[in-house]
Formats: C-alpha cells, sequence, structure tokens
C-alpha cells in the first residue's frame, strides 16, 4: 500500500496531477478539493489510497489526510465506488459531507451528480454513527433540526400541503437556515409551496 507520495509537480489537471519521484512520473486522481488546495506548488505531498482491480492499479491522492479518511469511508458504502467518493469530494466540500451524514441531511448529498435518494439513504444509514462518533458531531443539534423540520412538516401536512413536496421544501430550507426556528420553516415553506 502507498500511503503517501511526495516530489515534484511535473502536471496538474482539474481531475489528475503527476509527480515525479526520483524519476518515475506518477499519475495520482485528485478531487477538486484538492486541485484548489495545491495551487502552484513545485513540490507537493499528497496522502494516497491505492486502489487494485484486475484491469487496473490506480493511485488517489488527497492534500489533506481528513479528506483520504472520509473518502476510505465513502467507499466502504455498498455501491459507491472510488470514481463516484471522487465526484462527492469534488462537489462539496469534505467537511459538509460529513456534517450532512451526521445529520441525516439526505437532500445535500443526493444533489450530487450521479448520488440518487436510495444511494444518499444507504451512506447515511451505514456511515452515520461512524461520523458522529469519529468526528464528535454534536447530535443534539443535529435531531434539533430534524425535530424543527418534522414538525414544520406536520403542520405543512395539515394544512394540506403535499408531504413530498413539502419535505423537498422544508430540507433546502433547513439545509440555508439550520439555526432557523419552527416557524421561520414553516413561512418559508409556504412562500415555496405557494
Amino acid at each position: 500500500m502507498i500511503a503517501q507520495i511526495q516530489g515534484k509537480l511535473i502536471e496538474k489537471l482539474p481531475t489528475e496531477v503527476v509527480i515525479d519521484c526520483n524519476g518515475v512520473g506518477y499519475q495520482v486522481n485528485i478531487s477538486l478539493h484538492t486541485y484548489s488546495l495545491i495551487q502552484d506548488f513545485e513540490y507537493i505531498k499528497l496522502y494516497t489510497h491505492l486502489q487494485i482491480k484486475e484491469d487496473a492499479h490506480t493511485l488517489f491522492g488527497f492534500f489533506e489526510k481528513s479528506e483520504r479518511e472520509i473518502f476510505k469511508m465513502l467507499i466502504s458504502v455498498n455501491g459507491i465506488g472510488a470514481g463516484i467518493a471522487r465526484t462527492m469530494l469534488s462537489s462539496i466540500e469534505p467537511k459538509r459531507i460529513i456534517e450532512a451524514i451526521g445529520s441525516g441531511d439526505v437532500a445535500t448529498i443526493q444533489r450530487i451528480k450521479g448520488i440518487g435518494v436510495k444511494t444518499a439513504q444507504r451512506v447515511i444509514i451505514d456511515l452515520r454513527d461512524k461520523v458522529l462518533k469519529l468526528y464528535d458531531i454534536d447530535e443534539v443539534s443535529v435531531s434539533q433540526n430534524n425535530t424543527k423540520r418534522d414538525e414544520a412538516l406536520s403542520a405543512l401536512e395539515v394544512l394540506g400541503f403535499n408531504k413530498k413536496l413539502a419535505e423537498k421544501a422544508l430540507e433546502k430550507i433547513v439545509f440555508e437556515q439550520p439555526e432557523a426556528n419552527v416557524e421561520t420553516y414553516i413561512k418559508q415553506a409556504l412562500k415555496i409551496l405557494s
């Protein structure tokens, strides 16, 4: 297993880099998050994950060790391959992915290209406990947001709105205003649904 790679940056593209290590050029797949962090370095060190398949050995590189750990967690989920995990880390900041998993925010994860509702739910179900434990996320604020959303959803249903449409509207509002109260959630949802 190649754990890290350090050397001269020969080539840099948004999806991959080539690093020269003592005359050997290693092609390393990267996320847009890593791409944005390496900027114009002449020499770089990337934390890596080597994926071995029958037909290919693929090296994935990450500027931050934490991003590599999130990548490894994501590929442990059934249905999430290295390509989708890299797309996830390119679409949303790693920190935001952790927050979304910890808070059970299906809508945020589902916004990523190639991720459907079932896959987003599977990611949350498989990784939520691990994420809450590893990253010491405050589950109280997470469940508090869910409780406020549930109360708002219940009120919207009583008012005669379609549950699926109301849920969709509330997901967007909770994402944009996580600290808002139930009344605000309902008012904002009514604006979207009317």
